[in-house]
């Protein structure tokens, strides 16, 4: 069944003021009336409605679904900026995997670099691709897309973080391989979760005492060296593991 994010108060009849999704189920999917789909509201409830009108695009909305797909802790992602569509990519995949946040800043190595009028298109292209992979996977929430302007911004964000992961090529190197596992075994439900992640050319010795003074703890992903677009999906495949396959 398709499903929908839609702004606002669900209330009967519903009237979708979204032009883009208006657009898509009526042009693209070419709803009829009595067709049923998933609509998400602000609250992260699913609620299957039904086409009253196809002229008026109204709905009728039938009754709330118990469906939370969400991972039972929040996981942010914060990713230098990378080269080409990198970027894009992993908003997708990470939007897929149950980010509650993708996130990413001007690293020091860094080759990409941003201003504040391209940043803000960049976002809204990023935010776009993130509704698409929330719709397709279902979640119950959108994740926020956000892109710094300065590091230092993103700095100022850590203390909101009960836990903060800092992928450090230097430890995966040094063998460095129970940290993570150990820390995701105590977490507890509804915590807030931090992963930061370099770009292409990793974090930088600056960066690393910046972060480690802010609480982050350096980790290793595994024995093996992954790309600046892969790193964060195996941090989202190991919270997955540990807080939905093993459970709480």
């Amino acid at each position: 069944m398709q499903q929908y994010f839609v702004k606002g108060r669900p209330e009967n009849p519903l009237t979708i003021k979204d032009k883009d999704t208006l657009k898509h189920m009526f042009q693209v999917m070419r709803l009829k009336a009595d067709d049923k789909v998933t609509l998400v509201f602000d609250d992260g409830i699913k609620r299957l409605a039904r086409v009253l009108n196809v002229d008026s695009q109204t709905f009728e909305i039938l009754q709330g679904l118990e469906d939370n797909v969400e991972l039972p802790v929040s996981v942010t992602i914060a990713s230098g900026f990378p080269k080409g569509d990198k970027l894009d990519w992993l908003t997708q995949k990470a939007t897929e995997l149950g980010a509650d946040a993708i996130w990413a800043f001007p690293a020091d190595w860094s080759v990409v670099k941003w201003d504040g009028k391209k940043l803000a298109k960049k976002e809204d292209k990023l935010a776009k691709i993130a509704l698409g992979a929330a719709q397709q996977s279902k979640r119950n929430r959108l994740p926020q897309v956000k892109l710094f302007e300065k590091k230092k911004d993103l700095l100022k964000q850590l203390p909101d973080f009960d836990k903060i992961f800092l992928a450090y090529e230097e430890s995966a190197k040094a063998g460095e391989l129970s940290t993570l596992a150990s820390s995701l075994r105590q977490s507890q439900s509804g915590d807030k979760l931090l992963f930061i992640f370099g770009p292409e050319g990793g974090i930088s010795p600056q960066e690393l005492a910046e972060f480690e003074k802010s609480g982050a703890i350096p980790v290793g992903l595994g024995p093996r060296i992954m790309r600046a677009e892969t790193a964060p999906l195996y941090a989202l495949s190991a919270v997955s593991f540990y807080t939905e396959l093993l459970k709480f």
